[in-house]
């Protein structure tokens, strides 16, 4: 994608046919040959797995403490609601500041978060309000560490490695889905939540370090915003006159939105449709972490962030919602898990690396912090919708609608972008398969000529 201003960087070259640049022809781990981001994906490594641990004794102990979900609930409200309110006044500040420092700025505060609230625990003082207060400050931290964690991404690895990055950082984050949990419940069952809160507390020293440890002379440092006013309408303005991000960032909401209210569908799922209990509500979520670990890594190896790989992503994931939930068994569902996290993962790492690809440098923390405000803020809105739809129609009425809408926007998007960029549909067969793609008009008009 074009990194200029104005209405002219539409979104024709990445939706073209060509082939990417050579040096675009990534190996599945190529970033982590950079010193800077191997330091930085350790560091998450652990960090990551600390946060998913902390995310399990935080709901449990809120249970224990009130017997209450809806408890449990004000807590990941608490927690996403600074980002939702501030967030993009943390990107004008990203902007003004250097990322390094203030990266480790936040992930000291995170991490001294879940140790005080590790000391409340074990010596037995915790109350209910502790927790909440702990995921307020989180959520407080996250507002500045977001951003600012997307947009460093691009000064380690550089344009060239940064879909590649991006990609590896999402498959770090599914593998700690993954471990994170399991670790977190023997941690609970043996020794109590308060280590678990202590163990998450001490795996940012991981990332801090990681982060001390970089050379500063090897990082893409770019310039940054000077501090005046008008900055945060400044970076509105920016997306309003770029059609490939805003229709980027309206799809990724519409996804977010209406696509990603698991929490919702597959405990329904497990309870009222197929009347198997907990333990096949654990049995989706491991499937789709799977399938999304899967989407990352091959998101990874593409190398290149194109505009038809994220309408294709979209349409494929509204669609395999939809054949989810006419599905009979309780097998075959958890099977269609697998592409669904799949091409979730897939959505999710092209639109965040095409946005930062397309993005000014001296823009990038701001338009993330949309682009982040967007697709985090997304399922709050979306939840009450999909348990409205569920309760008033069954959760196979819910989960097919939510799949509709996607599938329907990813289609949408794809046409107004095609037609931006002087586009159009071509259906044909290429070897015996039909071939699907957007081609320049004019190389219609000129066969025609011929």
């Amino acid at each position: 994608m074009s990194s200029g201003p104005g209405a002219d960087s539409a979104p024709a070259p990445t939706t073209h046919d060509s082939p990417p640049a050579p040096e675009r022809r990534n190996s599945m781990f190529s970033s982590l040959r950079i010193r800077n981001y191997r330091l930085f994906f350790l560091g998450q490594v652990v960090s990551n797995t600390g946060t998913w641990m902390q995310r399990i004794a935080q709901d449990w102990l809120v249970l224990s403490l009130t017997g209450s979900a809806t408890a449990v609930g004000i807590t990941t409200a608490l927690q996403f609601l600074p980002m939702l309110l501030f967030g993009l006044y943390g990107g004008v500040l990203v902007d003004r500041l250097p990322k390094r420092p203030t990266l480790i700025a936040t992930q000291s505060a995170m991490g001294l978060t879940g140790v005080a609230l590790a000391a409340l625990t074990l010596t037995g003082h915790v109350q209910v309000w502790h927790v909440y207060l702990a995921a307020l400050a989180v959520g407080f931290a996250t507002v500045l560490d977001n951003p600012a964690r997307q947009s460093f991404v691009s000064e380690m690895v550089g344009p060239g490695q940064l879909q590649n990055a991006v990609s590896l950082n999402s498959a770090n984050f599914q593998s700690a889905r993954l471990v994170g949990p399991a670790v977190a419940g023997l941690m609970i069952t043996g020794v109590g939540t308060g280590w678990a809160f202590l163990a998450n507390g001490l795996s940012f020293v991981a990332p801090i370090a990681g982060l001390m440890l970089m050379r500063a002379r090897e990082l893409h440092v770019v310039e940054r915003a000077p501090r005046g006013k008008g900055q945060l309408r400044e970076g509105l303005r920016y997306v309003a006159g770029r059609p490939d991000l805003i229709w980027t960032i309206v799809l990724a909401g519409f996804v977010s939105t209406f696509g990603f209210n698991f929490p919702v569908f597959l405990s329904a799922f497990a309870d009222d449709v197929f009347r198997a209990g907990a333990g096949s509500y654990s049995l989706f979520n491991t499937l789709m972490a799977v399938g999304s670990l899967a989407g990352a890594l091959l998101a990874a190896r593409r190398g290149t962030a194109r505009m038809r790989v994220l309408i294709a992503g979209a349409v494929a994931f509204g669609a395999m919602e939809i054949v989810a939930a006419v599905a009979p068994s309780l097998w075959l569902f958890a099977l269609l898990m697998v592409p669904i996290g799949m091409f979730g993962m897939t959505v999710n790492v092209t639109a965040n690396s095409s946005i930062q690809m397309g993005t000014d440098p001296s823009m990038r923390g701001r338009v993330m912090a949309l682009y982040m405000m967007v697709f985090m803020g997304g399922a709050p809105l979306g939840a009450p919708i999909a348990g409205w739809v569920t309760d008033a129609h069954g959760v196979r009425a819910g989960l097919a609608s939510g799949g509709a809408v996607t599938a329907a926007a990813a289609v949408a998007v794809g046409l107004v972008l095609a037609r931006m960029g002087g586009l159009r549909l071509s259906v044909g067969w290429c070897h015996g398969h039909p071939k699907v793609r957007f081609v320049p008009r004019e190389r219609e008009q000129l066969a025609t000529a011929a």
